[in-house]
C-alpha cells in the first residue's frame, strides 16, 4: 500500500507539467512493475518470445524505435489490450484466441503501439491536473477483478487515465496502427476483420468482448475509416503483405494449451 501512495504522489506532481520521454519511460516501468506483480502475466518462454518478436517487428520501425519496448500476454479470456507509457503493451489471452490470423493480432498490437507513438496517455496526464493513478490500473485496464477491495483501490487511486482514450485518440491509433503494420510488412486487413468480429460478438451482449468496448469506443465508422486506408493502398503492395504464418499458429496453440486464468470476481453487495 505504501508503494501505491508513493506512485500516486509521483503522478500528481508529474501531471501538472510537461512530461519528458525519460519521465514517460520511468512511469511506464513503475506501472508495469506493479501490474506484473498482480496480473496473471504469462511467463511461458515460447509465448514471451513470440509476442516480443512480433511486437518489436512493428514497434522498432515506428518513430519511437528508441524506446525499449516490452510486450506481455495476460492470462484472461476477457478480450482487451492496453498500452502503458514508455512502450509497455499488454494483450489479453482473449484477444489471441479470437485472432484467427497473425495480421489480426498484429493489427491490435499496431493499434496499441500507435497510442504510445502518439503519446496519448502522456497527453491525458498533462491535461488532467493532479491525475492520481494507483493499483486501480490492474482492475480497470484488464477487467479481471471487480471485488470490493478493488473498488476501494480505484477510489484511492483516482482517475485511471490509461483505461480508455477519446474517440479522436482511437481514430489516430487506428491510422497509426495501419501505418505500423504496413511498414512491418504485415497486412492491415487484420485490423478490419478483427474489429468486425468484435462488433458481431458484441451484439449478443454480456460477453467477454464488453471490456473492449468499454475501453475502446469501436464504431462502424472507425472500421470504414481503416478500410478506406486499405482501399487507397497500391494493390500490388497490399498483396505482398503477410497475412498469416505457421509460427503464429504454433504460438496460438501454445497459448490455448495454457491453464485457464482467473475468472473475474463479482462485487458483493
Amino acid at each position: 500500500m505504501k508503494r501505491m501512495y508513493v506512485l500516486v504522489a509521483l503522478c500528481a506532481v508529474i501531471a501538472g507539467c510537461a512530461i519528458s520521454t525519460q519521465q514517460e519511460v520511468q512511469m511506464g516501468q513503475s506501472y508495469a512493475s506493479q501490474l506484473n506483480s498482480t496480473l496473471p502475466v504469462v511467463t511461458d518462454p515460447e509465448v514471451q518470445q513470440y509476442i516480443n518478436q512480433l511486437g518489436d517487428s512493428i514497434a522498432k520501425l515506428t518513430g519511437r524505435a528508441d524506446l525499449d519496448w516490452h510486450f506481455f500476454v495476460v492470462n484472461t479470456d476477457v478480450v482487451n489490450a492496453f498500452a502503458l507509457p514508455g512502450g509497455f503493451i499488454y494483450v489479453n489471452r482473449g484477444v489471441i484466441e479470437r485472432a484467427d490470423k497473425m495480421d489480426e493480432l498484429a493489427g491490435v498490437m499496431g493499434h496499441e503501439i500507435g497510442h504510445v507513438v502518439k503519446r496519448h496517455s502522456v497527453k491525458q496526464m498533462q491535461q488532467q491536473q493532479g491525475a492520481n493513478i494507483g493499483v486501480a490500473l490492474t482492475c480497470v485496464l484488464t477487467h479481471v477483478c471487480d471485488s470490493q477491495a478493488s473498488q476501494a483501490a480505484i477510489q484511492v487511486g483516482g482517475a485511471a487515465v490509461f483505461a480508455s482514450f477519446s474517440r479522436q485518440d482511437e481514430k489516430e491509433a487506428d491510422e497509426e496502427g495501419f501505418k505500423n503494420v504496413v511498414r512491418a510488412g504485415i497486412s492491415p486487413k487484420g485490423l478490419v476483420t478483427f474489429f468486425q468480429k468484435l462488433m458481431a460478438e458484441e451484439k449478443g451482449g454480456g460477453s467477454p468482448v464488453d471490456a473492449w468496448f468499454s475501453d475502446h469506443p469501436l464504431t462502424q465508422d472507425r472500421i470504414a475509416d481503416v478500410q478506406q486506408l486499405i482501399d487507397h493502398l497500391d494493390p500490388a503492395v497490399l498483396n505482398s503483405l503477410t497475412e498469416d504464418t505457421q509460427a503464429y499458429h504454433r504460438f496460438k496453440d501454445r497459448v490455448h494449451a495454457l491453464p485457464p486464468g482467473p475468472k473475474p470476481q463479482q462485487a458483493t453487495p
